[in-house]
């Protein structure tokens, strides 16, 4: 076989896989919004300088749980969830210095504190509203420590 050809089927087979890759990220996506809408947020998985660690996601709500998926990733399960009940919205800020370049164009910087420790978001300020409307709305007294 010639040396050109074995480059010309070489490029076809990274071709088809790079198609099929990205077909695939389409296809799950379409999937994970199937039971209702997603929205992007990225989370900072990395305690480090203020740009580094963010990895770029979608969330969904699925009941009393919010669950986050990266973004290029193939895995249809969530890599976290939090649950409403131990998630505590803290604050938010605009993106600062490398932020701005890692994150989505007009998403805020999104503080909240779990049992694990503080969480950090960043979303547009829609979903934020949405963030803050769905730890409202938990149950009646589901906040309230039970009396025994």
């Amino acid at each position: 076989m010639a040396p050109w050809l074995w480059v010309l089927d070489s490029a076809a087979v990274v071709l088809i896989v790079v198609l099929l890759y990205g077909i695939t990220l389409v296809l799950r996506r379409r999937l994970l919004s199937r039971h209702g809408g997603t929205f992007e947020l990225s989370v900072r998985t990395g305690a480090g300088d203020a740009g580094r660690g963010w990895v770029l996601g979608l969330g969904r709500y699925d009941g009393g749980r919010l669950e986050w998926f990266r973004i290029f990733s193939l895995l249809p399960a969530a890599k976290r969830t939090w649950d409403r009940d131990d998630l505590s919205y803290r604050s938010s800020r605009p993106p600062e210095g490398d932020e701005r370049l890692t994150l989505y164009d007009g998403h805020l910087v999104v503080i909240c504190d779990s049992p694990g420790g503080e969480v950090q978001m960043a979303m547009a300020s829609e979903a934020l509203t949405g963030l803050q409307a769905w730890l409202e709305a938990g149950p009646p007294g589901a906040q309230w420590p039970s009396a025994r």
